[in-house]
């Protein structure tokens, strides 16, 4: 039997390191409101607080390829932040989409919806694809970054157990990889994990530590 009761209040409190020492000094700025991107932000960046909500338009050309709708779409949403910038400000905004035949998978509008998308991905792969803008008074630069993730079969009850215990209507393909339906459907995934989630952190980490590259 495994004992997960331990007493850990001896444990020493974990600091992270300063992954980016070119951020001292700056004000970092995340424009989402999903709370998994501030959670998988603030692995790799200690300090930054989350922008007003400002209402952007998700609106794209009809003539470019799916791939490239996330860096668009967060191109655009970093153009409602510049205000914000000053001197040592930097925006940080993000889209993800789920892309399947050539198609995308947005959010769901409701249980049936998201009951499709997830039969529709059952026993097949799809690519997940993040776009990620970091925008500051000096320079603005956009990533696009791909990860191929493979489900297995899923049996209609657990569609629907999952759907109706998690109601996945905030989640580009009416799913997130790090709930229980991740762990028991998803067989195989290439490429970045934490982007499936919303944030490619491996990308952004690097992107960041060449803009600002400190003393």
């Amino acid at each position: 039997m495994v004992n997960t009761s331990a007493d850990n209040s001896t444990a020493p409190e974990l600091i992270p390191p300063q992954l980016v020492p070119g951020l001292n000094g700056r004000h970092v700025m995340l424009a989402s409101k999903s709370p998994r991107r501030r959670e998988l932000l603030g692995m790799i960046v200690g300090d930054f607080d989350i922008a007003d909500g400002r209402e952007v338009e998700e609106v794209y050309p009809s003539d470019i390829l799916a791939e490239e709708v996330p860096q668009y779409l967060s191109r655009l949403k970093a153009g409602a932040y510049r205000d914000l910038l000053g001197d040592k400000g930097i925006v940080i905004t993000a889209d993800t989409v789920v892309i399947l035949d050539g198609k995308i998978l947005g959010k769901p509008h409701d249980r049936h919806d998201a009951i499709e998308m997830l039969r529709s991905l059952s026993g097949r792969t799809h690519t997940v694809v993040t776009g990620v803008t970091v925008t500051s008074a000096e320079a603005s630069r956009t990533i696009g970054v791909h990860t191929c993730v493979t489900f297995d079969h899923l049996e209609q009850s657990i569609i629907e157990d999952y759907v109706d215990t998690y109601r996945p209507y905030d989640k580009a393909g009416a799913y997130g990889i790090q709930e229980w339906i991740g762990a028991v459907g998803i067989s195989g995934i290439e490429g970045c994990y934490y982007n499936v989630m919303g944030l490619p952190l491996h990308a952004l980490a690097r992107m960041l530590r060449e803009m600002f590259p400190g003393e």
